[in-house]
């Protein structure tokens, strides 16, 4: 017969550890999940049925002690170096190119809009994020087609590439009986391809270039929690994020011995404007109205600036894939532990919460187009809230 299991905490033991291994660096995660690691960590299982079960103020203290001894963890570091953002003029890419302009880094943005471009330097001159010309380059371009252009200009201008980070992306929302093929092949293009090709175009002389800290070079891969969950209504943009995971997962396990580090970011919800740049078709109106809710909610979403520190401090430390938002980082393993369940009640969520398909459903619209309509009726309630 089993003993009755006791639990002891150990989290003194564990805090006297981590002062010993203080050259180490750890992955940046979000708050539930550095919870879950320290409750891991410091909790020991017994088999002694003498011993009594610990009462809620010696768990308290043994979780907070745990939490000290993350907290004392030194914080990753990285030289300044050259940094090239793609889809950089604008929400989450514009946010990266004020982190790691802060940082030193000499910065190249790639969009495909040139005014669009020059106002992101503005603005990274403007809050001092980028102190002279001489250390950002703007590169219009079209990924995929451009991306050899893309990578010849800023060796040219800089001699090397440190941190190249795949940001370009584009969304189509609608049911799929409503999706035209096109915008499969579009997201495709954009938000898998571009990667791709600025990827084999870089890899040469990433692998070639020597190493500085120890390290060649960091490509970092913008995927989304839409790479790891299947969600209705955005199968466009489900299927290239999931491509594009699958790839950058299979490239840190080639090049990480080989000098490159390869980092995998899947944020959630966050608030980027998205709702704004992306295309709706079917019930357009009602597909705005629920993708727009939930991109502007606090709580809900990140903001763009919190995600970019996640992103620099997840480059700094060579991470190999960061979630962003505990509730993405929860449906990512909820759809890894139980996936009938998971598709269940994705099925009941696009029955019976999601709009239905349109018997003629509109071509795809533009957000800004359906917000300038006045048919953003809950996120101008949200506003007035």
């Amino acid at each position: 017969m089993y003993a009755p299991f006791d639990f002891r905490f150990v989290a003194i033991p564990y805090l006297i550890d981590l002062m010993h291994k203080k050259s180490s660096l750890s992955c940046p995660q979000p708050a539930s999940e550095t919870r879950s690691s320290a409750s891991r960590i410091t909790v020991e299982v017994m088999t002694n049925p003498n011993r009594s079960t610990p009462t809620p103020i010696q768990i308290l203290a043994g979780v907070t002690a745990a939490a000290a001894a993350w907290l004392l963890l030194p914080k990753p570091r990285r030289s300044p170096g050259v940094t090239v953002i793609t889809g950089g003029s604008r929400g989450l890419g514009l946010a990266l190119a004020h982190r790691f302009g802060e940082a030193g880094d000499r910065l190249v943005l790639c969009a495909r809009d040139a005014d669009e471009l020059a106002r992101a330097q503005q603005a990274l001159f403007s809050a001092g994020s980028v102190q002279t010309p001489d250390h950002i380059l703007l590169v219009p371009a079209d990924l995929p087609a451009d991306a050899q252009s893309l990578i010849d200009q800023t060796l040219s201008r800089f001699g090397r590439i440190d941190t190249l980070i795949n940001n370009a992306g584009v969304i189509e929302v609608g049911p799929i009986e409503n999706q035209p093929l096109e915008a499969f092949h579009r997201a495709m293009s954009t938000n898998f391809f571009a990667a791709l090709h600025t990827i084999h175009a870089a890899l040469p002389h990433l692998l070639s270039q020597p190493e500085i800290n120890g390290r060649r070079a960091s490509v970092i891969n913008i995927s989304s929690i839409g790479g790891k969950v299947p969600v209705p209504h955005l199968l466009p943009y489900v299927a290239s994020k999931f491509a594009l995971t699958g790839l950058s997962e299979g490239l840190h396990a080639e090049l990480r011995l080989k000098g490159i580090r390869v980092t995998t970011v899947c944020p959630g919800l966050m608030r980027t404007g998205s709702s704004i740049q992306a295309e709706f078709t079917g019930q357009a109106e009602k597909e705005f109205q629920w993708f727009s809710l939930g991109s502007i909610t606090p709580g809900l979403a990140a903001s763009t600036s919190h995600a970019a520190n996640r992103i620099y401090n997840a480059t700094a430390a060579g991470c190999a894939e960061i979630t962003i938002t505990p509730q993405a980082w929860l449906a990512a393993r909820i759809v890894g532990l139980a996936p009938a369940a998971s598709q269940f009640l994705a099925a009941y969520t696009n029955q019976y919460i999601l709009p239905a398909p349109a018997i003629n459903p509109s071509p795809l619209i533009p957000g800004a187009h359906l917000k300038k309509s006045g048919h953003s009726q809950l996120e101008q309630a949200h506003n007035q809230a």
